[in-house]
């Protein structure tokens, strides 16, 4: 499936709107009914989302409509499904899936980011939020649990002892306590939310991809796979044309820069 495809398939999309450029595909979680829950039709369209970007790697903004990113799943949709359905992984499968898309993926997130919401924000590689954000994992209320990926990705994120608060006592977070255990970085009003995104996203931008894409797969190894894999990936690196050219540019300004120094400091000792 091409680029034009995806657009094409995505004018058919009922939860989600999405938007190609070409380094990057912001996507809009978008169904005012149900405040945006993360329902099978949400999930089977990000699927067909994370095929394209698996394919032609691209950075993933991910942003919310209604003022809201994610109320959570879709409670009407939980409480009909048995023990196959949560055997199915529906919701872990697909977090799991855009956690590991080669490029890195942003959530900007506005407002609240309850249950499956928080837990897709949580399978970000960047959260960013605004100052009325609410982030947290009712799931015990309802006689479940936090099964997509909070129960481990939350204690890396911000520690257990208060992963064990917001898993097990219901705890919501806010703009400040996500931004002070770090949970979130940036915090940003509503209106330039989408804007900050794409400002990070330029910053991404700016390396180089193959370089992102990389880091970003060694990064998420477990540590037994560390150094060996590094210095594998390093070597691969190492004999990237990228390299050759962005190292030879940079040592191209450095000497221009010290060029210039020179040139301005016989120029004063001239006039002295």
């Amino acid at each position: 499936m091409t680029i034009s495809d995806l657009v094409a398939r995505a004018a058919a999309f009922e939860r989600l709107g999405v938007d190609v450029a070409a380094d990057r595909v912001i996507v809009t979680l978008d169904h005012a009914p149900t405040r945006n829950a993360i329902d099978q039709q949400m999930v089977d369209e990000l699927h067909v989302l994370c095929g394209e970007l698996e394919r032609e790697p691209r950075i993933l903004i991910i942003t919310g409509a209604n003022g809201i990113f994610a109320s959570g799943a879709d409670i009407a949709q939980l409480r009909e499904r048995r023990r196959d359905d949560a055997l199915a992984g529906i919701n872990s499968t697909i977090f799991d899936r855009i956690a590991k898309l080669p490029m890195p993926v942003i959530a900007a997130i506005e407002g609240y980011a309850l249950g499956g919401g928080a837990e897709l924000a949580y399978a970000a590689d960047f959260r960013i939020a605004t100052p009325n954000v609410k982030l947290g994992n009712p799931e015990t209320a309802l006689g479940i649990m936090a099964a997509a990926g909070a129960t481990w990705r939350l204690k890396e994120l911000v520690g257990e002892p208060l992963a064990k608060e917001i898993l097990l006592a219901g705890r919501q977070l806010g703009a400040d306590e996500a931004l002070a255990c770090h949970l979130i970085t940036e915090v940003h009003e509503a209106a330039s939310l989408l804007d900050a995104a794409n400002v990070l996203a330029d910053r991404i931008v700016k390396q180089d991809p193959l370089a992102v894409r990389i880091s970003k797969s060694v990064f998420h190894l477990p540590r037994e796979a560390h150094p060996v894999v590094d210095t594998l990936a390093q070597g691969m690196l190492f004999e990237s044309q990228q390299k050759f050219e962005r190292m030879q540019a940079f040592l191209d300004r450095r000497e221009a820069k010290r060029a210039a120094s020179a040139a301005e400091n016989e120029s004063k000792e001239s006039k002295s």
